[in-house]
């Protein structure tokens, strides 16, 4: 298959990189390009890679955790998507993924044919998440308290967007929603993240949600 997407694995145990590179490469339209047990590795070979979506855990073991390597990483590779693929599912950890540049928070012990779905939507420009991870994010974001600042004066499209996002839909979704092309979603979410003073789809959702 013509360009398929290319991903890379980070998790300290060899069997199971083994184990998801054999899974993703027997799917139609993946290729994992590396996989690595450290962070210190990832950090040295990854930006050679340059996958499209990197599934990282949490626990590398010894020296930087998954989170770190992230934030190392986003300067080598801007355009890929990190996935977080682990078993920890509290609150400060999910939350400093996100903000770290996690794209999506996936649970090991989800069907594998989720993970089939979450690389594409993340590729789609979603935001995939476990279910309970999801949930955990909601009571976070119910817990923010406001700041009382002066509504941004959103026009009612660019509300209509940042529903969309806040449902947790793909750029894809967004545009046929909103019967508009893909590339018109990203000129609309430019123009939030000036008005909202953002810089990511996380923070624009989080201070649209407390408006």
């Amino acid at each position: 298959m013509n360009n398929p997407i290319t991903i890379s694995i980070v998790d300290d145990k060899a069997e199971l990189c083994d184990r998801i590179t054999a899974f993703l490469n027997a799917q139609p339209g993946f290729h994992c390009v590396s996989s690595y047990t450290s962070a210190d590795d990832a950090l040295q070979k990854l930006g050679r890679d340059r996958p499209d979506v990197v599934l990282m855990d949490i626990n590398l073991g010894a020296g930087s955790s998954g989170i770190d390597c992230i934030v190392q990483l986003k300067e080598q590779l801007p355009a890929a998507q990190f996935l977080m693929l682990t078993v920890f599912e509290d609150t400060e950890k999910i939350f400093k993924a996100l903000t770290s540049g996690a794209s999506g928070y996936l649970l090991k012990r989800m069907p594998p044919a989720k993970l089939v779905e979450a690389i594409h939507e993340v590729m789609d420009g979603g935001s995939p998440m476990s279910a309970p991870i999801a949930r955990k994010v909601v009571q976070l974001l119910n817990k923010i308290p406001s700041r009382g600042d002066a509504k941004v004066d959103l026009a009612a499209r660019e509300r209509e967007l940042l529903d969309h996002l806040t449902a947790g839909r793909s750029y894809k979704q967004i545009a046929d929603h909103m019967n508009i092309t893909i590339h018109t979603v990203r000129t609309y979410i430019r123009r939030i993240y000036e008005k909202l003073h953002v810089q990511s789809r996380t923070e624009a959702v989080v201070k649209y949600l407390k408006q």
